[in-house]
Parts: structure tokens; sequence; C-alpha cells
């Protein structure tokens, strides 16, 4: 093992490399717990066995493959026994096509190119691109509804309104504060939200909604921040989607489409 492959050097990049496994495993299973499960277990492995580090691939590369060869070898399961939303959830999940997500997560929030999903996957590259085909049209067709936005920046809330709409979506408003974005859940209730984390008046977002979710129960989230690392700590709850900034219309559709599709309502405490 040389110096950079020494255990020491390798724990400090997969330290740096965690937030983003966890998100990626959070938006698999459309949960936190669930995918932290599958983040501890790939830690596990690597303890044991850390060749695939000596491979000559990226180290997020490298960590990510590892993840898939634990969440491929447990079959992709989807959970049982759930109700309401994201009961419905997990029977869209029984009918997609398989490896479809996790191509289209890898691709669009991750921002792996084809080759290396192919490599994280263990499949060839023309086969990466049939799935992201497959999955993109999937997952819009499966849920479609009212989104409300909460995003105090005028030109970043009308490109998500754009983008919203063009997806088939309905917007039912955009909030600038904490205040206007109680407000606005109130007059007419989301099949969604998507919030940015800094408000206007220096409000939190985050606080908006989990002052809505509080008392509305099952309506899935994404958050946008230019910081998602300081978001997938480990130390508190966490949103299972996440958009970094600056954010690509192919994140905000995929994260969105992720969203809905799980009705996912994990929050952060502020």
């Amino acid at each position: 093992m040389t110096a950079d492959a020494s255990p020491q050097h390798l724990s400090r990049i997969i330290a740096d490399l965690l937030p983003y496994l966890r998100r990626y495993a959070r938006a698999l299973t459309g949960s936190q717990s669930g995918g932290d499960r599958y983040a501890a277990t790939t830690l596990e492995a690597l303890l044991i066995d850390r060749s695939v580090f000596q491979r000559g691939l990226s180290h997020k590369v490298a960590l990510f493959h590892s993840f898939h060869q634990i969440w491929s070898s447990s079959g992709a399961p989807v959970e049982e026994g759930e109700t309401g939303l994201k009961g419905r959830a997990q029977e869209h999940l029984k009918r997609l096509t398989p490896n479809t997500r996790e191509a289209l997560l890898l691709r669009t929030i991750e921002e792996f190119e084809p080759e290396e999903i192919a490599t994280i996957m263990d499949i060839e590259t023309d086969e990466v691109e049939y799935l992201l085909r497959v999955a993109a049209d999937e997952m819009r067709d499966a849920v479609a509804g009212r989104i409300m936005i909460i995003e105090d920046e005028a030109i970043i809330a009308l490109d998500l309104q754009s983008i919203v709409a063009d997806m088939g979506h309905r917007v039912t408003g955009v909030a600038r504060t904490h205040e206007e974005a109680v407000a606005l859940f109130e007059a007419e209730r989301p099949d969604m939200i998507l919030s940015d984390i800094q408000l206007a008046d220096g409000s939190s977002g985050i606080e908006a909604v989990n002052e809505i979710l509080a008392t509305a129960g099952d309506v899935p989230v994404t958050f946008i921040t230019a910081f998602p690392e300081r978001l997938l700590t480990g130390e508190r709850p966490e949103p299972a989607f996440v958009i970094t900034k600056p954010y690509s219309e192919a994140q905000v559709r995929s994260a969105i489409s992720q969203a809905m599709f799980f009705a996912s309502t994990e929050t952060l405490i502020a």
C-alpha cells in the first residue's frame, strides 16, 4: 500500500466524500435511516478490503462503487408495510425498470459521467445511456401535481417556476420569507415543497418547512443550498433530497421527480 493509500489518508478522503454518499443513499431508499444503514455497511466493508482504492479510479468513484456492491447484493430492496404516501411510492418503485433510479441519481444529483456510472454499477456505458432515458420517462410519468416554491431570489424563483411548469406540475406560488411560506401553504396545500435554506429577511427555509410539516404531515420536500455538506452531517435529522447551488435544470428535474415519487417528509432541525 502506497503512502497515499494509507488507512489514515483514506479515512480523510472518505470522511470528505461521506456526505455525498449519504445523500445518494438517502435518495435511493427515501429515508435518512435507510440510506445511512447502507452507507454504514459500505464503510464496514472498506475496513476489511480497501483494494478498490488501488484500481486507479477517482476516490469518489471508488467509494460509490463499493456502495453499489453492497446495494446490488441486497437486491435494491423495496420496503414492505409502508402506508400513506410512502406506501404508494413503494408501489411505484416495484414497477420501475431495474437500475434506472440509480443511474439517474448518479448522473443528475451526483454529476458522474456515464463512463463513471458504468464503473460504479459494473455495467456497460451503452446500458447507462439506456437507463438514463428510461428513468427520465418513468419518473416523469409516475407523479404530477402542485409544487410550492420557497425562494427569495427573483431570478432563481422564475427559473424554478419555469422548470416546474415544463415538467407538467403547477406552481401554487412563491414565498420569500418564513411567514409568507406558512401563509402560502395554508392558502393552498401543495403536493411538494421546493425550498431554499436562507430567505430574504434572514429567516430560515428549514424552520418554515418544519413548521409547515409539524401540522401538515406527509408532504415531500426538496431543499436547495450552496453548502450541502453543512446539512449532511449525520448529527441531526436531514432531508432526503438536497440540490446543490449552482444547480442545473437536470438536477432540479431529477430531484423533484425523486422527492414526489418517494414522498419524503424528512426535515432538518434548524
